[in-house]
């Protein structure tokens, strides 16, 4: 029932403040929004803290030795029969974090547009409604429903865009935002089709073949059509169910098969909203157009769908795809880390560096997953979640600048840490963060990232298979351990970038004349600055919070890639 709150109660908080209340009454309408984000992140900690329990890992374990996921609060009821839609929630160890951090950026969120005074009830309905379709991609098991709360997701932040961003571009930027989002997600929904109707009639064409799924399942009931995960998930393992080719495996005479016809098709239709080079354009745009909050839970938790649904939808259904096409992939990733640093390096726009920072960050995480071994996909589960965190912090930071400097332009700014302390303290952190410093998150992950790229893939001690490798055009030997040498630059230029913003925003001489009557932010900001760098502090120091329940959530896939 946790899961099904965490999806209802920002709806209907929207629909509340759109139905009950007037724009003036601004105090009601921010409490409320706070009161909602607040129950949520409480409801998301507690499904964290149950999936982070020793009985769950453990079970979480057992399953994935036989090759399948293990979810918690899980709920399953059917919805639309005929076509095999349920309502099917649940959660692994991939996705309790992406709740919690769903949930921690959505209450901050509302702490940072407090005050917001330009038609507050229906940017926080907006705001509320976008929230509730992150969350529903995160925790639904059903292909068909985290397709739909994907798109869902998209259209509330079209409008928090174009109608509170940046006058300069917001139309624009909104409009680029979504037609991006839109061309890749439907490139990924024809390939998610295929996926559905291979299964299907693999099934459906041979009634032993859909007695042994319905074994398999434990359901007798079992239909050959299904959008649920299980279904797919078992029609993809089923050579080691089986021993036997199974629906996305075969390919007909000179044909290829549906996995690595398709994989590229998914993995890069849903990898456009991750930010994937060279389909990353939209994102820097994006955030520096968007208002503070949007911005946050933008870079912070909806590049994550990205991320997640090329992981869930490409690598854990097509892994035979995943093997031969992740070898180039790869590349693509390796171009976001250094060029994405490289690119923030020469930004003057405070928020444009944020922007191309993030594009960077979350080429770690699509590299973390082409490592294909547990070391680099654990790695890349810790990133999602640190760089969620980082990246909402740093926009709020500059959010926070920029309300009262009103401008962005860095050689124009500095000595802004004698004004706002705290501000240039939480700026500094999440600066730390972003260059992997020991001690804080970002090391935590970035660390086993460049541990897995340096072994390679888990299932060739020494390389890529050679059927794959000739079917990518690759080498067979291991070149991941180059790629980790490259990849180690954009750290590198990461801390330049770092260093450079903090001096020339927020230390040097502060000139009174230009910026005429700075002061320090309002205890809600500095309360939502608080509670992010907890959580950066806290997985640095003790990363066995998550990383044990990660490495949980990942091991199914692994073992699917063959390690």
């Amino acid at each position: 029932m946790l899961l099904t709150a965490v999806l209802v109660i920002p709806i209907a908080a929207a629909l509340f403040l759109l139905v009950f209340l007037r724009d003036e009454q601004k105090t009601e309408i921010r409490l409320i929004s706070a009161f909602a984000t607040a129950t949520c992140l409480v409801l998301s900690l507690l499904v964290f803290i149950e999936m982070n329990q020793p009985a769950a890992l453990q079970a979480a374990a057992e399953r994935a030795a036989t090759g399948f996921s293990y979810f918690v609060q899980e709920i399953n009821i059917p919805w639309v029969p005929a076509i095999g839609v349920s309502f099917h929630l649940g959660v692994d160890g991939t996705t309790a974090p992406m709740v919690l951090l769903t949930g921690l950026v959505a209450f901050t969120g509302v702490l940072i547009s407090w005050k917001i005074e330009e038609r507050t009830r229906e940017f926080m309905a907006f705001f509320l409604l976008l929230v509730a379709g992150v969350y529903g991609v995160f925790v639904s098991l059903d292909m068909f429903l985290l397709f739909f709360w994907y798109e869902f997701s998209i259209f509330p932040m079209y409008f928090l865009i174009a109608g509170w961003g940046w006058k300069a571009t917001r139309e624009y930027a909104a409009m680029k935002l979504t037609l991006y989002i839109l061309v890749g997600s439907f490139v990924a929904l024809i390939g998610l089709l295929v996926v559905y109707f291979s299964a299907g009639s693999f099934f459906a064409s041979d009634p032993q073949n859909l007695a042994t799924l319905r074994q398999a399942l434990n359901d007798p009931n079992a239909p050959a059509y299904s959008f649920d995960f299980a279904h797919l998930e078992a029609a993809s393992r089923w050579a080691n169910l089986t021993g036997q080719p199974g629906p996305f495996d075969q390919a007909g005479a000179g044909a290829v098969s549906v996995a690595r016809a398709w994989f590229p098709m998914i993995f890069i239709g849903f990898g456009v909203l991750a930010g994937l080079f060279p389909f990353h354009n939209w994102s820097p745009d994006g955030h520096v157009a968007a208002p503070t909050a949007v911005s946050m839970i933008h870079a912070g938790v909806l590049m994550k769908l990205g991320a997640y649904a090329a992981l869930r939808v490409g690598v854990q259904l097509l892994p035979d795809g995943a093997r031969v096409h992740l070898p180039w992939i790869i590349l693509l990733t390796l171009i976001n880390v250094v060029y994405g640093a490289f690119i923030a390096f020469r930004q003057r726009d405070f928020k444009y560096v944020i922007g191309f920072s993030s594009v960077s960050h979350m080429g770690l995480v699509s590299m973390g997953f082409a490592t294909m071994n547990l070391t680099g996909m654990t790695g890349a589960g810790l990133q999602m979640f640190s760089h969620g965190v980082m990246t909402a912090m740093f926009f709020a930071c500059v959010g926070m600048v920029y309300d009262q400097a009103h401008t962005r332009d860095i050689p124009s700014l500095g000595g802004f840490a004698q004004k706002m302390p705290l501000v240039a303290l939480a700026f500094i952190l999440g600066g730390l963060v972003s260059m992997g410093m020991p001690g804080l998150s970002g090391f935590v992950a970035e660390f086993p990232i460049m541990q897995g790229l340096w072994v390679g893939p888990a299932f060739a001690s020494g390389g890529i298979p050679p059927a794959e490798a000739a079917l990518a055009f690759f080498p067979t030997y291991n070149y991941f351990p180059i790629i980790a040498i490259f990849a180690v630059l954009g750290i590198i230029v990461t801390a330049g970038y770092v260093l450079r913003v903090v001096q020339l925003v927020f230390f040097g001489p502060f000139r009174e004349e230009r910026f005429p009557g700075i002061t320090d932010v309002t205890l809600i900001d500095k309360s939502a600055l608080a509670i992010l760098s907890v959580f950066l502090v806290l997985l640095g120091v003790y990363p066995q919070i998550m990383s044990g329940m990660i490495e949980a959530g990942m091991r199914p896939i692994v073992a699917a890639l063959g390690g």
